[in-house]
């Protein structure tokens, strides 16, 4: 597998979460720093499957860890601030794309049964090949919280 477009997409959403302008969510949502600590669980995750997948078992995928709240902010508590969390987050993004780029094509296209869900709505509950489970990171994932954490920033009186 080839991991450029996955390291493009960290480093993109590395810079998003390096604003200092950052507040809360407006509608009640995740914080900067749960943002950080749920791409820390999915990429652990991530990992563990494809690190499973060659060593020959048949892990399967399920993000609801990552998406508990209390399980975010115990990620958070594990860290003294942002910084640190965005060098955990650079470090195991680094790890994901290392183990992605070893990956041959018969590892690529293991089916990994899988539940995602996000908001609350499903979005997928059937095998997905791992490579498909990796590129989902990098075209969707990362860019969806990067987005969000754009959607963060504050503005202040005279600046836009």
């Amino acid at each position: 597998m080839d991991s450029s477009a996955l390291r493009s997409a960290y480093d993109d959403l590395l810079a998003a979460a390096a604003r200092p302008d950052l507040g809360d969510a407006d509608d009640g949502g995740w914080n900067a720093d749960q943002i950080l600590a749920h791409l820390l669980s999915v990429d652990a995750a991530t990992a563990a499957v494809a690190l499973g997948v060659v060593a020959g078992s048949r892990p399967t995928f399920d993000n609801r860890v990552s998406l508990d709240t209390w399980n975010l902010d115990r990620i958070v508590g594990e860290h003294a601030d942002r910084a640190a969390l965005m060098e955990h987050v650079r470090s195991q993004a680094t790890v994901l794309c290392d183990i992605a780029d070893q990956l041959n094509e018969e590892a690529a296209s293991v089916l990994v049964p899988a539940l995602l869900l996000s908001n609350d709505t499903l979005v997928a509950d059937q095998p997905i090949p791992l490579a498909g489970l990796i590129n989902g990171l990098a075209e969707n994932h990362v860019p969806g919280h990067t987005r969000q954490l754009l959607d963060l920033r504050v503005t202040t009186p005279g600046h836009a």
